[in-house]
């Protein structure tokens, strides 16, 4: 299965996943011209988007993709939150599978300061890929997984260290802690499941100032012994 980060982080999220016959987006986050330039103006050939939660940088691109005729899958609670209505929309329900093309979807509740939901893509060739961002814990298990995609936005200690020095305000640390995944919790959920047939790990969504490439990388690549990418 082929992964491209077209845009991840606060100021948007959208990510490409092609299995040679379906492609799919997860997130709509930035602006849809973005979208069409980084495909080569080839969005026809998507099949759909999905769409986790309501925040802007993971919806500020459903509009124009509903007007461009694409279908955005998404929440009942997180379409009354963006407060879009469109014929294109297809809402998809909590631990209920449905079909795109040659991919099984199924979404999952995970925690975060909205309604959020992380997804399980199974593809008929049998590559199993999962995707969960924006949350500071998932209390399910998977096993079997080929690609892992996940939120790794900050370390404790470092957040701990911004704080105590001044640079960042109690209120937005406090923020972050209750709807982020930290370094420390992504290697927690690591240890608790089998990576066994692990291919590749994508970490997400680094916070600018409360994070550190080099080292997440290597702290998930010394825990999981497997391929870490950090677009």
């Amino acid at each position: 299965m082929n992964i491209k980060t077209l845009a991840t982080g606060s100021t948007g999220n959208c990510y490409l996943i092609d299995d040679g016959k379906t492609r799919l987006l997860i997130e709509l986050g930035i602006r849809f011209k973005q979208i069409q330039q980084a495909l080569n103006y080839e969005t026809s050939k998507v099949a759909s988007a999905l769409i986790s939660h309501s925040h802007k940088d993971h919806c500020k691109g459903v509009s124009n993709a509903l007007k461009a005729s694409m279908d955005v899958y998404m929440s009942k609670v997180t379409k009354d939150e963006i407060g879009v209505e469109h014929n294109l929309i297809k809402l998809y329900e909590n631990k209920k599978q449905f079909r795109v093309g040659t991919f099984t979807i199924l979404p999952f509740d995970i925690k975060h300061d909205v309604e959020n939901h992380g997804f399980l893509i199974v593809s008929d060739n049998g590559k199993r890929l999962l995707f969960a961002s924006d949350t500071y814990y998932v209390k399910y298990k998977f096993s079997a997984i080929n690609y892992l995609m996940i939120e790794c936005n900050y370390s404790e200690a470092i957040l701990s260290e911004q704080e105590e020095q001044g640079f960042i305000h109690p209120a937005l640390a406090r923020r972050i802690r209750a709807s982020h995944f930290s370094l420390e919790n992504v290697l927690e959920f690591l240890r608790a499941n089998d990576l066994s047939k692990v291919e590749e790990i994508h970490l997400l969504h680094l916070s600018n100032s409360n994070s550190d490439e080099e080292l997440f990388k290597r702290a998930v690549q010394e825990t999981t012994g497997k391929l870490v990418f950090v677009p």
